[in-house]
Order: structure tokens, then C-alpha cells, then sequence
């Protein structure tokens, strides 16, 4: 077991580094509050060829694992980007995992290279308003006529929507009641979304809002039997196949939102001087900063371990899992100290912690909820019976 950081490793995170540092929190919080996706911050690195790291290099990526993929993404979260930066990148980064896996060498050909360069946008829909994390219960057709199928439904939380050009579109090709089981009858399609069919409206949401999440309404639009990812009807295990590294690439952000959240708490008890001396003197103050650098340091050790495990081909369900939980409880935990750390201000938003606290609130839910993640490990790790 070895702990040492690699050289390759260190390039990376001293890489991505250099480009945040040009997109300083004035700048997200800017995006923020105007709503406007970080165009600039996209394109630098997209130029830097981080976008397609965990594309293969068949297909124009840098063919890396999701062990590099997640230490880019932790440090643009830890640079103040946080959730509005990552998620910017993210969905391109590990979204395409089920194409990569599944789709035809025509489909890959076709729009992985696009995808790397960073010049193809592709959003994810999957959930719908009567059925968040029971996915088998989605309701959402797509009809076969012909070289096409015909979809008609609607997704919620539908992640860069708004200028994707394309979707991968978790649909029913056969109706639950008709299914052996509920996992079956489930298609993964690469659908447009730039389309008359579709309407597109952005839910306005607490944070995390340079980059829209939206509801998307189907009526009755036109996919490709040729955009269809691998097999009819296996769609659902397609999914699940990408899970773990979603997990995972999560679970670093929020070690990167929490180390944020850290500094900016650190560098204020440093400087904040009241009663004669910097309250950082007093343990009251002093000892929950300590405690959430422990639980940031053990999250940032299970993402490692899940990352490693994925990366060899290795089963990782329980290590990305408990390390989605730990990142996520470590850094809402260290938001929120951070918000009691400055007092009043805290509440104001040019100290940009409460903007920490808004979109480390989300990890908690999002993709996945703390209390799913212990349905998992109750029954697959404890091997307890199901509760749901």
C-alpha cells in the first residue's frame, strides 16, 4: 500500500491549478448570480485537453482513469468553482462512460471526439417528477417506426439542457407490466435536443446556478435507430455501468468544495481580530475547523481507495458509495463551519462561503441521496434485507 502522491499526479493538479487561478470567486460568483454558464472558464480547459481525460485516445481523450479525471475535478471545485465549475465539465467528462462502453465504433467515431474537444455539450435524462431514484418506474416511450423511434414524455433535473445538443435519454421501449422484470424494457438513446419537439424550461433552483438544470418535455421526437446505445431493452444496466465512477468524480468535488470552504474559514480566524485576538485563538472557533480538515482528509482517502479499485478493474460498489457519503457529510459540514466561522458575515456574499454552503447542500441530494447510500450499504455490504 503505498500513499505517495505520483509525479503524474502532481503535474495534473499543478496544471489545472494554473488555469483556475485565472477564474478567481468574483468570477463564479458572477456566473452565479447572473445565471450565465462559465463560457471562458470552459474553453481554457477544453484547450488544456482536460475535458476529454477519461475519453479513450482512440477517440481524441487523453485515456486516462477516473483516478486523474477525479483529481481534476477536486481541484477545480477546491479553486471557488466549486459545483458551478465542476458541473460545467463533469457530465462531459464520465456522461459519455455508457457510449464509450456500449456504443457502436460508428456512434464513438461519430461523437466522442466532439466530446473531448470540448465542441459537443451532452446533458443526462433520466429522472422524471414521478420517479426520482426509482428509475424503473420512469414513464417516458419511445415507439420503434421504422429507422426511428418516437419518444414522448418528460424528465426533470435535466443537468445543462439548455446547451447541450444532445441527451442521453434513458427511455421505455416496453411498457413496465409487460417486463419480466423491472429493470427490463429500458433504452438508452443519444437524442437531440435542439429539436421542435422539445421544450426546455430551467427550474430556478437555490444554487449552483451558472449552470441550468431543466425540465424537458417530449412530444413525440424523432430518434435514430443509429443514436441508440447498444441493445434495445438493456438500457438500465448500461446506466448502473457508469454509476460508481459518477460517485466517485462526485464524491472528489466535494472534497474540493470543502477544502474551499476550509481556506477561506482558516484565512478569516487567522485575521479576525476581536476581544484583543484573532478568534482562531479560541478553541471554540478553533477545534471544528480541525475536525472538518479530519473528516475532509478520510473522505479524500475513500474516494482514493474507490478511484484505485474502478481504475483496476476492481468490484467498487461499496467504496464508491460510502465515499459519495463521507465527501458529501465532510463537506456540507465544513460549509457550514465555515458560515459560523464568519459570523454576520458569513451571510454576505462577497465572502463567498455561503455560496459553499448552498451548493455543498447539494451533494447531500444530488445525484444520489445519503439515505439511498445507506439502503445500499445496509443491504449489500451489512447483507441486512431490504428495506425499500
Amino acid at each position: 500500500m503505498n500513499f505517495e502522491t505520483t509525479e503524474e499526479h502532481e503535474l495534473i493538479r499543478s496544471a489545472v491549478r494554473k488555469i483556475c487561478a485565472d477564474f478567481p470567486d468574483e468570477y463564479w460568483s458572477k456566473c452565479d448570480t447572473e445565471h450565465e454558464f462559465p463560457w471562458a472558464f470552459y474553453r481554457a480547459m477544453a484547450k488544456g485537453g482536460w475535458i476529454g481525460i477519461a475519453i479513450p485516445e482512440a477517440y481524441g481523450g487523453s485515456g486516462r482513469g477516473i483516478t486523474e479525471a477525479s483529481l481534476v475535478l477536486e481541484e477545480v471545485a477546491a479553486s471557488g468553482a466549486a459545483m458551478n465549475g465542476a458541473t460545467a465539465l463533469h457530465l462531459s467528462i464520465f456522461g459519455m462512460e455508457p457510449v464509450v462502453r456500449f456504443g457502436d465504433d460508428t456512434m464513438r467515431q461519430k461523437y466522442l471526439p466532439r466530446v473531448a474537444s470540448g465542441d459537443l455539450h451532452v446533458a443526462f435524462g433520466v429522472t422524471e417528477p414521478d420517479a426520482g431514484t426509482d428509475t424503473t418506474s420512469i414513464t417516458t416511450m419511445a415507439r420503434r417506426d421504422g429507422d426511428h423511434y418516437v419518444v414522448r414524455g418528460r424528465k426533470v433535473w435535466t443537468t445543462k439542457a439548455l446547451i447541450a445538443e444532445r441527451v442521453l435519454l434513458l427511455v421505455r421501449t416496453t411498457p413496465l407490466e409487460q417486463c419480466e422484470r423491472r429493470t427490463d424494457g429500458m433504452t438508452l438513446l443519444l437524442a437531440e435536443l435542439k429539436r421542435p419537439e422539445v421544450t426546455i424550461s430551467p427550474i430556478d433552483k437555490v444554487g449552483r446556478n451558472a449552470v441550468a438544470t431543466c425540465e424537458v418535455v417530449y412530444d413525440d421526437l424523432p430518434v435514430a435507430v443509429t443514436d441508440r446505445v447498444g441493445e434495445e431493452g438493456k438500457g438500465f444496466r448500461y446506466l448502473l455501468a457508469g454509476l460508481n465512477a459518477e460517485r466517485i468524480l462526485i464524491a472528489a468535488e466535494a472534497v474540493g468544495i470543502g477544502r474551499a470552504a476550509l481556506r477561506r474559514a482558516v484565512n478569516y480566524a487567522r485575521e479576525r481580530v476581536v476581544f484583543g485576538r484573532p478568534i482562531g485563538q479560541n478553541q471554540g472557533v478553533a477545534f471544528p475547523l480541525a475536525e472538518a480538515r479530519t473528516r475532509l482528509d478520510a473522505a479524500e482517502l475513500m474516494v482514493r481507495k474507490a478511484a484505485w479499485k474502478l481504475d483496476h478493474g476492481l468490484p467498487c460498489g461499496q467504496e464508491a458509495n460510502m465515499a459519495k457519503w463521507l465527501a458529501a457529510d465532510a463537506a456540507f459540514q465544513t460549509a457550514d463551519q465555515a458560515v459560523q466561522t464568519h459570523g454576520g458575515f458569513g451571510y454576505a456574499r462577497e465572502y463567498h462561503v455561503e455560496r459553499y454552503w448552498r451548493e455543498a447542500r447539494l451533494m447531500r441530494i444530488a445525484p444520489i441521496s445519503q439515505e439511498m447510500i445507506m439502503n445500499y450499504v445496509a443491504e449489500h455490504v451489512l447483507e441486512l434485507p431490504r428495506s425499500y
